[in-house]
């Protein structure tokens, strides 16, 4: 679970009330073994790690089971945001595809990035960065993001109050 406001993930076991840190120190920062205000957390079975949008800092970090540390997947090192197709302005949700392929809903960039398993430059699949709006191409801030069996793409759009299915990329 991202406990967003104690810059940290904990996890719990079922039947367990107390859960345990497992990724960052209570302290929100930019370092590696840090994290910033997290939105979302996603398991990779494959890699046992969990992946999470990191947002106030900007990027998105693999933290594998165990680690002290995160590495780093895409966005910036050091929490600097922008519009490039290697940067975010607040990641709030993060998924994998099954062939390792990274979807990052960029919510105040109004945008879906999609970056190939291993890249970290993405490019936009949904909506248009830095541009809101509540026609069928854009957002007002996505916030949560979902593939189905199919890879057809969900997108909860916050402001817009809706969900819009994209057909798969």
């Amino acid at each position: 679970m991202a406990d967003t406001n104690n810059s940290r993930v904990i996890y719990f076991p079922v039947g367990v009330r107390n859960g345990t840190i497992i990724a960052g120190n209570n302290t929100a920062g930019v370092t590696s073994t840090q994290l910033s205000f997290p939105r979302s957390v996603y398991f990779d079975s494959i890699s046992n790690s969990i992946i999470i949008a990191n947002s106030a800092s900007r990027n998105v970090v693999r933290w594998s089971i165990g680690a002290s540390n995160w590495t780093l997947l895409a966005g910036d090192f050091g929490g600097a945001g922008g519009t490039a197709s290697n940067r975010f302005a607040y990641p709030s949700d993060v998924i994998l595809d099954p062939m390792g392929n990274m979807y990052v809903a960029d919510r105040s960039n109004h945008r879906v990035q999609f970056f190939i398993s291993g890249e970290m430059n993405g490019s936009t699949i949904a909506g248009f960065t830095g541009v809101n709006g509540s026609n069928a191409s854009l957002f007002s801030f996505p916030t949560g993001i979902a593939l189905d069996n199919q890879l057809n793409l969900y997108v909860s759009d916050y402001s817009n109050h809706r969900i819009q299915k994209f057909l798969r990329y």
